[in-house]
């Protein structure tokens, strides 16, 4: 009888920071699944956390814990790869919960899918049915975490639902620092060295809500301050830059129509407080890229302000 890591075929990769909780409801879920244990292996890598995880790890047996001194998910990341033993590579974020299906469809989809491809699956945001929405629940539950839209029109897939070869991952090279959007950048790395980024909806994560408009809007100061760092330097950018700018604080006349014809939220009442939210956050979001602009620090994201807003994508 095999033990777990006799021949791993998937080495489960989970960045974390100071969210014991979460990592619990995220390593019970890889307990539950549908594929044999003897076929993955799980890695958590701590990345400096307030207190240590091993109590919340050893629970999970026989999950691997790791630690990680460089700031950043990317890093922590990083170190799980070099530690990993799986031909196939699966990362998943501390706060998300698998399906039970998630690895089985993983590894079957990989197996049938062409060399260098790359799979990104489907994040959806994880409700209590029996409770009516939130605001901003209803808001992610349309907007947030558009894994299908990230790979046919912009080329990457984010890390909280990514699966490679482990021979394709090395042919990129590991991923980014703190300062970048290490996903974005990553996927366009592997664009440019020929890999393939397909969607599987079937290979399903979830993703808790933010609690608040406070935890969303904090997360776009951290995916604005990214986007322009990757934005200096090219051509035009600051016009480009005052553009875009424009055009998200407009967009709400026309993303509205999406909420009304969403298929994951049902009757009016959700609908209008998704639309509030909408044009809340968009405007924030075209002040923010405004504000950056013309102050040249820009907005601080740093370890503190981690422990207030989990590093998920």
């Amino acid at each position: 009888m095999p033990t777990p890591f006799d021949s791993p075929q998937i080495s489960v990769i989970i960045p974390h920071l100071n969210q014991p909780e979460s990592l619990d409801d995220c390593l019970a879920s890889l307990g539950q699944q549908t594929l044999d244990e003897s076929l993955f292996e799980i890695i958590v890598v701590d990345n400096g956390s307030a207190h240590n995880p091993e109590n919340v790890v050893a629970r999970h047996p026989p999950t691997r814990l790791l630690h990680e001194s460089i700031p950043g998910p990317g890093p922590a990341r990083n170190a799980g790869v070099l530690d990993a033993r799986g031909r196939v590579i699966a990362f998943i974020d501390a706060d998300c919960r698998a399906h039970p299906d998630w690895l089985n469809v993983a590894l079957d989809r990989i197996d049938a899918a062409p060399q260098s491809t790359v799979l990104g699956g489907d994040v959806r945001i994880w409700h209590q049915r029996e409770k009516n929405y939130t605001a901003v629940e209803a808001y992610e539950s349309v907007f947030a975490y558009q894994f299908k839209r990230y790979i046919e029109q912009k080329a990457f897939s984010g890390t909280g639902n990514l699966v490679m070869r482990r021979e394709d991952f090395d042919k990129v090279g590991l991923f980014g620092g703190i300062q970048i959007a290490e996903d974005i950048d990553w996927g366009h790395r592997a664009s440019a060295a020929g890999l393939t980024f397909k969607f599987v909806p079937q290979m399903i994560v979830f993703h808790p809500p933010r609690r608040s408009i406070g935890e969303l809007l904090t997360k776009w100061d951290r995916h604005l301050q990214h986007n322009l760092n990757m934005a200096r330097g090219n051509t035009a950018w600051r016009l480009r830059w005052v553009v875009r700018a424009f055009v998200v604080l407009v967009s709400p006349l026309i993303d509205v129509f999406t909420v009304f014809r969403s298929d994951r939220i049902e009757g009016a009442a959700e609908r209008f407080k998704a639309s509030m939210v909408l044009i809340l956050v968009r405007a924030y979001r075209a002040w923010i890229m405004m504000r950056l602009l013309l102050l040249p620090k820009g907005i601080l994201w740093n370890r503190d302000s981690e422990l207030r807003s989990p590093n998920a994508k």
